[in-house]
């Protein structure tokens, strides 16, 4: 029989705990499994507003737990010996813990009796699979993104190219900019975006660089929104390639190629697949059309991250992935595919939209056009 899990956490820090109570709080909280359900505690201030909204079937006065661990333990008594009284006062000897669970906290528990065991993997592994509700989320996150892109593609369409630099409303455009106009758009329509990627040439060419300074003409640019939809928590996960100006054909076919193998990735995919095998697809087509992937000590060039990762409540949900290590695609998974290449002194190209994964295939949970040159 599976051990009740217990939490200590704040919900901007652990996605657990959000998917948990289903409720933000903003301050570490306990919150732990006994009986079938699920039970918190919490200070006077947020007391109310989480009975009201969360997803928890008992909400307990801190204070009050508080006071019955300083009768028992002594006036010092802290959150350790809170938990070890409402163990006690719930019958419960042992609870299942994430990996991430407070080390300090974790010691006094185990010298106060109490029964720690780290779960195998995911402390709740049904956050892998997601309910209609879960992916109409995610496709909410989605149609933010999208705002985003909506608003790159009228920047762009409206700055004016001179020299090497691209004028907008007068003045240079620069990553900077573009990216403050991007998440202002998403927190407009209920979204919160943050670190968004607009890196253009070889800034580009490190995936998870942010990009900064003025955006050229005539060079790639990669927009990567990660925007979280703050009604219900979920993400949405979106990439898409841009060029102002014209491009050269050597830049048309490394895109059309990554679109391509976007393609052969998401064609790969249904339940039961391997996502090494769907990962493995990419890699062959790109050597195929002779891009080759190289590392050296400086980093590396052409295709050298995974096809994909989980998405939800976490940017990097747990779960499924698409990639060089052997992971089994489920039924109701949802996932990221993003395939990519990166070269400097060509730039760096990538596609990113969501699936769900199904019985005999995907159900696609984003949508924008891959319109990427803009004259």
């Amino acid at each position: 029989m599976k051990l009740p899990p217990l939490l200590f956490a704040d919900t901007h820090a652990s996605t657990d705990m959000l998917y948990f109570g289903g409720v933000e709080v903003h301050d570490p909280f306990v919150a732990f499994g006994a009986k079938g359900k699920k039970i918190t505690v919490q200070s006077a201030l947020e007391f109310g507003r989480v009975k009201k909204t969360g997803g928890f079937d008992t909400v307990l006065s801190r204070e009050e737990w508080l006071e019955k661990a300083k009768r028992r333990f002594g006036p010092k008594a802290g959150v350790a010996e809170m938990i070890v009284c409402l163990a006690k006062a719930h019958q419960q000897r042992a609870f299942r813990i994430a990996d991430d669970f407070p080390a300090a906290l974790y010691a006094k528990l185990q010298a106060h009796g109490l029964s720690l065991v780290f779960a195998d993997g995911m402390l709740f592994p049904e956050r892998e699979i997601k309910t209609a509700a879960e992916a109409e989320a995610v496709r909410a996150g989605n149609k933010l993104a999208a705002v985003g892109f909506s608003v790159t593609e009228a920047v762009l369409t409206a700055a004016t190219i001179k020299g090497r630099r691209l004028i907008f409303e007068g003045k240079v455009l620069t990553s900077e900019r573009l990216r403050f106009l991007i998440e202002t758009a998403i927190k407009e329509k209920g979204g919160e975006a943050r670190d968004t990627i607009v890196a253009g040439g070889d800034q580009a060419c490190d995936p998870h660089e942010r990009g900064s300074g003025p955006l050229r003409p005539h060079e790639l640019i990669i927009v990567d929104i990660f925007p979280r939809h703050l009604k219900s928590g979920y993400h949405g996960d979106m990439t898409r390639t841009y060029l102002k100006g014209r491009a050269r054909e050597v830049q048309r076919r490394m895109v059309e190629t990554v679109r391509v193998a976007q393609l052969v990735a998401t064609r790969a995919i249904r339940a039961g697949v391997d996502g090494r095998k769907v990962h493995q697809a990419v890699v062959d087509l790109f050597e195929e059309e002779g891009y080759q992937t190289t590392r050296h000590a400086n980093g590396a060039t052409g295709f050298f991250h995974g096809t994909g990762h989980g998405l939800g409540l976490a940017i990097h949900d747990p779960g499924a992935r698409i990639g060089p290590v052997s992971s089994r695609l489920r039924r109701g998974a949802v996932l990221t595919v993003e395939p990519g290449l990166y070269y400097p002194g060509l730039g760096g190209c990538r596609w990113e939209d969501v699936v769900q994964v199904t019985a005999t295939g995907t159900e696609p949970l984003s949508r924008h056009p891959y319109r990427w040159e803009i004259r």
